[in-house]
């Protein structure tokens, strides 16, 4: 009895991937037509807005009736081509007539970055500054034209980490920030596990060298910490022990958020996020970042007006319009679309990341973005029948 229960088991465990495959496959699939919007593509994998994807996907959301979304093709934006060509597929293209129309045929828009393409990037320039010569990117006018047609017609808007970031003109922004109800800062920030140039050879050049320039030549960093940046360049560090008695951002939820989203009360959070004030009379705060700082950080922080406290997710849904800003590169994160294709993944996503790594970033789309876009997505599914 023994044996034959353990010849199961042994059947069952290569059994089950299939099992998944076939059950997603016979999922039906229903129509969902997203604008998605991503100017920061250097290679087809789609890596800044891959995450949207693979959501799609996972829940057989598709572009028409019968045709799933493909991560390099289905979007607005930069399209990399072989030997260093492009082509240039965004809303800028768009007659005022096309975007009336567009706006009308959409679900929902997603803008996922709009930070853009520079020819250091694309060509490997050798160039330690921060940006050298763009080659397309920023929210245009026709973007914002967009965004408020689908404002208008009561339409579902995402958008996320650096939608107004460099290099977004100073009119644009305002006009963003105006129809949003909220403002941005001007400072971005990033935790990085060793600030030791001799030992993390992943620290940007120009961090490091606009640092300097601004305090005597001196990088006195050695352990983990947070880069703030500011729209002028300007570098603030804290330090792991000098300024911070835990180096890892955090984003922390209200229990509006783990309640509606299914979030995690915390989460730490290893990547690029940005620095935003919102008008709280207009935008609910589903989520919050947390910095721990002691009191030589918060010192620090003052003297450059960085709050220590600033939204992670904020949340306008009500009659007038619907929208959703992801103060951090949510949509970035290091996943294989290949797992979309198996209807439970979730319930093994314990073997898919390590969270004692701290800059691994895995877990944060498994217990964080997946379930709040996935609720979004079939909130709005919802509303259609």
């Amino acid at each position: 009895m023994k044996r034959n229960k353990l010849l199961l088991i042994l059947w069952l465990i290569p059994a089950i991937p299939l099992l998944m495959l076939i059950v997603w496959f016979l999922t039906p699939k229903t129509k969902l037509v997203v604008a998605i919007v991503d100017k920061t593509v250097l290679t087809r994998d789609g890596q800044e807005h891959i995450s949207l994807d693979w959501v799609l996907n996972q829940e057989k959301f598709t572009k028409t009736s019968k045709k799933r979304y493909h991560v390099g093709n289905d979007y607005f934006g930069f399209f990399p081509k072989d030997k260093e060509r492009f082509r240039l597929k965004g809303l800028e293209r768009f007659t005022n007539n096309q975007l009336k129309q567009l706006s009308d045929d959409a679900n929902l828009a997603y803008f996922t970055d709009t930070y853009g393409i520079y020819k250091k990037e694309w060509y490997n320039e050798q160039n330690a500054e921060r940006s050298s010569g763009i080659l397309y990117g920023g929210l245009s006018t026709n973007d914002l034209d967009f965004l408020e047609m689908m404002k208008a017609k009561h339409k579902l808007i995402i958008t996320e980490f650096n939608t107004i970031g460099s290099p977004t003109s100073v009119e644009n922004r305002n006009r963003f920030e105006q129809l949003f109800g909220m403002h941005w800062t001007g400072w971005t920030a990033r935790y990085f596990n060793s600030l030791d140039t001799a030992v993390n050879m992943e620290l940007p050049k120009w961090l490091v060298q606009n640092y300097k320039a601004a305090n005597n030549k001196k990088w006195p960093f050695k352990r983990s910490g947070i880069a703030f940046v500011s729209d002028f360049d300007q570098v603030v560090i804290l330090e792991d022990s000098t300024h911070l008695s835990n180096p890892l951002p955090y984003i922390v939820s209200s229990k509006y958020g783990q309640d509606k989203f299914s979030l995690p009360e915390k989460i730490k959070y290893p990547f690029w996020f940005d620095v935003i004030v919102p008008n709280q009379q207009i935008n609910k705060r589903v989520a919050d970042f947390k910095i721990y700082l002691n009191q030589k950080g918060k010192i620090e922080l003052k003297k450059y007006g960085i709050p220590e406290s600033f939204p992670a997710v904020l949340m306008h849904n009500a009659a007038d319009y619907q929208f959703y800003y992801f103060s951090g590169d949510f949509c970035d994160n290091p996943i294989s679309m290949t797992s979309s294709y198996f209807k439970g993944i979730g319930f093994f996503k314990f073997l898919l990341f390590d969270t004692q790594d701290p800059m691994e970033r895995k877990s944060f789309f498994w217990n964080f973005y997946r379930p709040m876009l996935t609720t979004i997505l079939k909130d709005e599914v919802g509303k259609k029948k």
